[in-house]
């Protein structure tokens, strides 16, 4: 018991750092927000904005422009959130060179998701399983039950398991869902990088047939980039967006437009630890964020948008 106390000292003494291939870390975060898209659905329900299907691509169906689709998204009321967790990761090597990871993780409070200004709701506190992972010559095997994004679209059903090496000069990754059923368990993702020019192809097995994307970014020179992607979701019309953005002096401008008449337009601004940001798309609706880094980890975030929806406060990395 007295061995097991000095331990159990030492392993909070050394908290943040790296010990014996365990490291921990934490964070939190506390303030206000009011009307946030609400992911736990807690709240009474709105009219949607109106916005073209893409339920194929997406996973989520919104109003058709010919009214043929409906649907509802709901908003929270006001409120607080405050959240903290603890996060430990441990990795290792086997004598013959495999390098192995797993991930444990404790959160708890109500958390916010400020990139798409939606309130997530309670965590409860209990521990979680990451993902573990090997990796070596190989390449790099991956088991998450339920943890591993498609690989074609964050909408689409998760995958367990995922392998990924490099064939050549070609990044080749493979997903796998144990428990989807017959057609939609796989997806799969190929870059591959010549002159400058990015190249990214994903697919997913999906409802309906296949659903390919292939994307395309050149670095023009070192303040602009242009970028362009087609997009044919399993059973639905094929999209092809082109884009530009160009960064000078701590100010940015991205524009992407796509022909089913849809475009996105993304303002910037940073300066030391200060940044803006403000986009606008088709649809008028649009956001406007400002974060400051306050030191020794801390950082403070605001954001609001068209549905007046609204957060500010502040975030903690331990």
């Amino acid at each position: 018991m007295k061995k097991l106390l000095i331990a159990s000292t030492a392993l909070v003494a050394t908290a943040g750092m790296a010990s014996a291939d365990i490291t921990i870390s934490g964070h939190a975060a506390a303030g206000i927000y009011s009307g946030l898209g609400n992911a736990d659905a807690v709240a009474t329900a709105v009219p949607a904005v109106a916005a073209v299907a893409d339920a194929a691509s997406t996973g989520y169906l919104n109003l058709a422009t010919d009214g043929t689709a409906t649907s509802a998204e709901t908003f929270s009321g006001d409120g607080i959130y405050s959240n903290a967790g603890v996060d430990f990761t441990m990795t290792g090597a086997t004598d013959n060179g495999i390098s192995f990871s797993a991930s444990v993780n404790i959160d708890a409070g109500m958390e916010v998701d400020t990139g798409d200004f939606e309130l997530d709701g309670k965590d409860g506190g209990t521990a979680g399983l990451g993902s573990v992972s090997m990796s070596g010559t190989f390449g790099t095997l991956t088991f998450d039950d339920g943890g591993i994004e498609n690989l074609y679209s964050d909408g689409l059903t998760n995958a367990d398991v995922s392998y990924a090496t490099t064939v050549g000069a070609v990044a080749l990754t493979i997903a796998h869902d144990t428990a989807a059923a017959t057609g939609s368990a796989n997806s799969v993702s190929a870059g591959y990088s010549a002159s400058g020019m990015d190249f990214t192809l994903t697919a997913s097995e999906a409802t309906g047939g296949t659903s390919t994307k292939l994307a395309v970014a050149y670095a023009l020179n070192d303040t602009v980039s242009l970028s362009g992607k087609t997009d044919q979701a399993a059973g639905a019309e094929s999209v092809q967006t082109i884009g530009a953005k160009t960064t000078l002096n701590g100010v940015s401008v991205s524009v992407e437009s796509a022909n089913n008449s849809t475009w996105d337009v993304d303002l910037g601004y940073t300066a030391g630890g200060f940044a803006l940001t403000y986009g606008v798309d088709e649809t008028d609706g649009w956001t406007a964020t400002a974060t400051s880094a306050l030191g020794g980890g801390a950082t403070f975030a605001a954001g609001v948008d068209s549905n007046d929806s609204m957060y500010a406060g502040v975030s903690f990395a331990f």
